[in-house]
């Protein structure tokens, strides 16, 4: 049997997410919406399928009802097929009453469901994170390293490195020690001998990437060993490299990897999709985004100036311009608008023609006439009026309103806001 047939991947779906509110506020992050037209959990899974990993579930708790219909409608198998895309929710059961108290509580308490499956390796994902990776070679350098867990690594800079947990790693390629976010007055003393092509961009420190492979039975022991174990990068992991009993191995990814934890890491990696060689390739035969088929049309586009741009689907757009920007399915843009380094989320139907006529200016889906829009989101169905600015900049304090958030400089519009004519939003 070939390694990817014998693994079971299991997806985090992600806690509050409260460092992406107000995207936040009604999905959880793997639900919210990337390059115009996906999910963050699209990446994963489509990670797993294009790595032959059929036997995959994907744990969910808050805010997860928009997720598990984009799952359930999504990905299907033929009936001949033993794959599968299935939702683990949490749930109160006679065994425990709470509910999923962190990452390695969420993988302990959907283990025994897993009862059903044939699997001897645990692949363990974050939903939340931007990367193509081939999980085929992990797979087989855990394998052949003999470990009894591996971690994706890859190589990060000082000010990155107390976000992450940070280790060090022997000429053979096990893991030393390893800390959990470090404190900026003992970072210095978790730098790593990397490659030149790393330390010359300042790239000192070794990161988990929050990817796990484990052998079945060693985390089956570990759950049992330690039954009040919440998190892995807190609690498992430390154990687990302090064992003179385990064997815990690292794997040194050297593609594009982003996590998407912050307002402005999200917009940072939406716009980087616009560059003419962008690090994260969505343009290839063989490694597929897959995501929830639209019969959308074209879009139509009428004398707008466009640069470096990515539009979706079944857009219409009147606008004088169009700059590094995403710009999300359904979008309407009204003339003599100006958009500039932001996303676009669009929205999830058309109104009809009798609505747009008989609805007043102020109701219509999508960006008025005369807009200006710079460093923003524009989260779904969203009404912007006519002569409406909404632009950030770094000098602007967080606040929020009820119809639209400041986090990092960066205006965030709340989905099915409604914004009235010349309103100014930003500076």
């Amino acid at each position: 049997m070939m390694i990817t047939e014998n693994t079971v991947a299991l997806i985090l779906g992600g806690g509050v997410g409260s460092r992406l509110y107000p995207l936040t506020a009604t999905r959880s992050k793997p639900a919210v919406p990337i390059a115009g037209k996906y999910r963050l959990i699209d990446i994963p899974i489509s990670n797993c399928l294009n790595s032959d990993i059929r036997k995959i579930f994907v744990m969910t708790m808050f805010n997860s009802a928009s997720l598990n219909k984009h799952i359930k409608n999504t990905y299907h198998f033929d009936m001949f097929s033993k794959g599968f895309v299935d939702i683990m929710a949490a749930e109160q059961t006679r065994d425990t009453s709470d509910w999923f108290q962190g990452t390695a509580d969420a993988v302990r308490k959907t283990m025994p469901r897993l009862a059903s499956v044939t699997y001897e390796h645990v692949l363990i994902l974050s939903g939340d994170q931007l990367y193509n990776m081939d999980f085929d070679e992990i797979l087989n350098y855990h394998v052949d390293q003999d470990a009894d867990i591996t971690i994706a690594t890859i190589p990060v800079v000082k000010s990155d490195a107390t976000s992450f947990g940070i280790m060090k790693v022997d000429e053979n390629g096990i893991i030393d020690s390893f800390i959990e976010k470090p404190n900026e007055d003992v970072v210095e003393d978790w730098k790593s001998p990397l490659p030149k092509k790393y330390t010359t961009l300042g790239k000192d420190y070794l990161a988990s990437m929050g990817i796990y492979v484990f052998k079945k039975e060693i985390i089956k022991q570990l759950f049992s060993d330690h039954i009040d174990a919440n998190d892995f990068g807190k609690e498992i992991i430390p154990f687990a490299v302090n064992s003179e009993d385990l064997r815990v191995a690292s794997y040194s990814y050297d593609g594009y990897w982003a996590d998407i934890g912050t307002i402005a890491s999200f917009l940072d990696a939406n716009l980087k999709l616009t560059d003419f060689l962008p690090k994260f390739h969505l343009y290839d035969n063989l490694k597929k985004i897959y995501t929830h088929s639209r019969m959308l049309a074209p879009s139509k586009v009428f004398g707008t100036r466009i640069q470096n741009a990515m539009i979706t689907a079944g857009c219409i757009i009147h606008a004088e311009e169009i700059s590094r920007c995403v710009i999300g399915i359904r979008s309407r843009i009204g003339q003599n608008t100006i958009i500039r380094e932001s996303i676009v989320m669009g929205n999830d139907y058309y109104q009809t023609v009798d609505d747009i006529e008989q609805l007043p200016k102020n109701q219509l889906l999508g960006i008025g006439n005369n807009c200006i829009i710079e460093n923003a989101i524009l989260d779904k169905n969203v009404r912007v009026s006519n002569n409406v600015s909404i632009r950030g900049g770094a000098q602007l304090e967080d606040t929020e309103t009820e119809t639209y958030c400041i986090r990092d400089g960066i205006v965030i519009i709340k989905k099915n806001a409604v914004i009235y004519a010349n309103t100014i939003i930003g500076v």
